[in-house]
């Protein structure tokens, strides 16, 4: 998606914060698995699912600005979504568990 943008200011600044928000995501799962307790598994979760969150809202900008359709999207907005109910579950879970 972000390669295949226009080349101008706005799409790169809003590009860049997708790819920042979405690599956050991995990463704080890579540091939940990680985690030495379950209150650290917890957090991370949390922080993962707050970014993936924030990768929602930038795709809404991207399109809302007119850089993607929103048939474009659609896929990734779905996929996002998909990620937030499992890290929701994943919490709810590990804190059911603890």
């Amino acid at each position: 998606m972000v390669n295949q943008s226009p080349q101008c200011t706005a799409a790169f600044e809003l590009g860049r914060q997708v790819i920042r928000s979405a690599t956050s995501i991995n990463s704080n799962i890579v540091h939940a698995q990680s985690s030495l307790t379950r209150k650290e598994f917890i957090y991370y979760l949390n922080n993962a699912k707050k970014e993936a969150k924030e990768t929602k809202r930038w795709i809404e900008m991207i399109v809302a600005v007119e850089l993607l359709t929103q048939d474009k999207a659609r896929s990734l907005l779905e996929e996002n979504e998909e990620i937030i109910k499992i890290l929701v579950s994943s919490v709810k879970n590990a804190e059911k568990n603890s």
